[in-house]
């Protein structure tokens, strides 16, 4: 990994202008260039690091999901590592993609819900919003951890709690959370209708987008401001 990120940020920085790419969203990726069977020939560097931005997608004003279960091994060394092996991912969400769905809730082996193969999901029955933890086998997101640790509301109380497809299907609000998607409610589940009420989750989104407008305005002047400072 690179000792000093100041010019990876300055590279990042010269992508998102060379690409006019303003509002993204931007993934990086680090590769090993040595150990393995099929290493390369020595190239200097232990690691390389590419970025890519691609337009932001729309995910439109609600989701459906479908349910796999046994889709995560909670039990594993790996859960809650983010990695670029997607394959069963991908194959669960074209899966329910076919079947008119859009994304996946994914069990693990107690049959406990784990998350969605690319967001976090949460549960509201009146002010009390849960979200499964990270025992659960779920990736901790983070929205997932603005929400639980820095987005205070007054009435509403977000935490980790331990969830069944039960507890879903008869909650009073199901949403599921991204970077990219910040917070989208859940209109059904494997054809079901889900929840009562959006009350929570609209109180949330507020409160979350005003945390983004805050955070970007802090750190864009500070950009400009460093920026300025070292022409």
């Amino acid at each position: 990994m690179p000792a000093d990120s100041e010019p990876v940020h300055r590279k990042i920085l010269e992508l998102i202008e060379a690409n006019q790419a303003y509002h993204c969203t931007l993934r990086l990726v680090f590769l090993r260039n040595c150990g393995g069977l099929w290493e390369g020939p020595p190239v200097g560097r232990s690691t390389d690091l590419v970025a890519l931005t691609a337009d932001s997608k729309h995910w439109g004003s609600s989701v459906k999901l479908a349910c796999v279960p046994q889709a995560r091994h909670a039990a594993s060394p790996f859960a809650g590592a983010k990695i670029l092996s997607w394959a069963m991912n991908l194959t669960w969400l074209e899966s329910a993609q076919a079947r008119g769905f859009d994304e996946v809730i994914l069990l693990n082996e107690r049959g406990e819900v784990a998350e969605c193969t690319s967001a976090n999901i949460f549960v509201a029955n009146g002010g009390q919003v849960w979200t499964p933890p990270l025992s659960s086998g779920c990736l901790p997101g983070i929205t997932r951890e603005l929400l639980l640790n820095e987005i205070q509301v007054p009435g509403i109380q977000v935490a980790e709690k331990v969830l069944f497809p039960a507890d879903l299907e008869g909650a009073d609000e199901v949403f599921v959370t991204s970077t990219t998607r910040n917070l989208l409610p859940v209109a059904e589940i494997e054809g079901q209708r889900t929840g009562r009420s959006e009350r929570s989750l609209e109180a949330l989104r507020a409160a979350f987008g005003d945390y983004l407008e805050r955070y970007i305005a802090a750190h864009g002047l500070a950009l400009a401001q460093k920026q300025k400072g070292s022409k």
